[in-house]
């Protein structure tokens, strides 16, 4: 097993994209032969129902992770809640999945898109800053 930072997560469900604050996170690669991976957030109290139904329903979502630095490019997962847990005024949440290998780069794509926005220049530099680091959802993703 190898483990990681979770730097950020958006969970995404039914084309909505939920942006959860971590106040800490992992990410444990199980090498094993289902390619398994387990992402750990620990989070806020207020995000309990969204996490607690998705647990309920044991529905397939998209995780979008960033592991390890902040300028990485998320990785995609499809995964399902295993777990949630009270701990004082945060949640422990365990996800369960496995990794999307059909992904691009993020970079690219995002400037494909600027650029189809009509974006040039200065005005496509500082978008592109700033996107680069908030990481919206992409059009195509």
């Amino acid at each position: 097993m190898k483990t990681f930072k979770l730097i950020s997560v958006d969970i995404i469900r039914d084309s909505v994209v939920h942006s959860v604050p971590l106040e800490d996170g992992i990410i444990i690669n199980q090498e094993n032969t289902s390619r398994s991976w387990i992402l750990e957030l620990f989070v806020d109290k207020q995000h309990k129902p969204l996490f607690s139904d998705l647990q309920f329903t044991n529905e397939k979502i998209t995780a979008k992770a960033v592991i390890s630095y902040p300028e990485n490019e998320p990785a995609n997962f499809e995964v399902v809640v295993y777990s949630v847990k009270e701990i004082g005024e945060q949640i422990s949440v365990l996800l369960r999945g496995t990794l999307n290998f059909a992904r691009r780069k993020y970079a690219e794509s995002l400037l494909s898109e600027l650029i189809k926005e009509g974006l040039t220049g200065e005005d496509l530099l500082s978008r592109f800053e700033h996107d680069m680091k908030v990481r919206p959802l992409l059009k195509r993703d």
